[in-house]
């Protein structure tokens, strides 16, 4: 699946990824985003580190209702690897999926695994723990897994880090 044609970048001055996370999906449920609506979060670096979001929809009216909510809007995505927090099937992958499950309810077009060199099979396990970012690559939702305790697969990204130093 590939994104919808109107694509705006939103940059709140977040510096925190989770931080992001939940202004994208307050702002996706205020703005009512049509149904096959992206919204993805972007990390930017240099000189003022911080995290952009993205909206794609089939409509040109989010950008300006965006900008009359007072953010920095601008035409077009901020890279072409944006991580998916709101994407078409994402509120129905929740519980244990197999593979195949996973990728008919939702945009993601593809799974790998880390340590593995090929797909794993469409009956594997997957416990999503209810936070399945994928990421685009090469104009393709990709959902990065890893092996799990009992032989099932889980997110790479865990939906609560530990932060840095946290035991410091």
């Amino acid at each position: 699946m590939t994104r919808p044609p109107y694509v705006s970048t939103v940059d709140t001055g977040v510096r925190e990824l989770r931080a992001a996370d939940h202004l994208l999906l307050e702002l996706a449920a205020e703005l009512a985003l049509p149904e096959g609506a992206f919204g993805c979060t972007h990390l930017v670096r240099g000189d003022r580190p911080r995290v952009v979001l993205s909206f794609a929809t089939t409509s040109e009216d989010t950008a300006p209702r965006l900008a009359a909510k007072g953010y920095g809007v601008t035409a077009g995505a901020p890279d072409g690897v944006g991580r998916a927090v709101v994407y078409p099937g994402s509120p129905e992958l929740t519980g244990t999926l197999t593979i195949a499950e996973l990728l008919a309810r939702s945009a993601i077009g593809r799974v790998v695994v880390l340590g593995s060199s090929g797909a794993p099979p469409p009956g594997q396990s997957v416990v999503t723990r209810d936070h399945v970012r994928p990421q685009w690559q090469d104009g393709e939702l990709v959902l990065t897994l890893m092996p799990a305790v009992g032989g099932v697969l889980v997110p790479f990204e865990v939906p609560d880090p530990t932060p840095c130093c946290a035991d410091h």
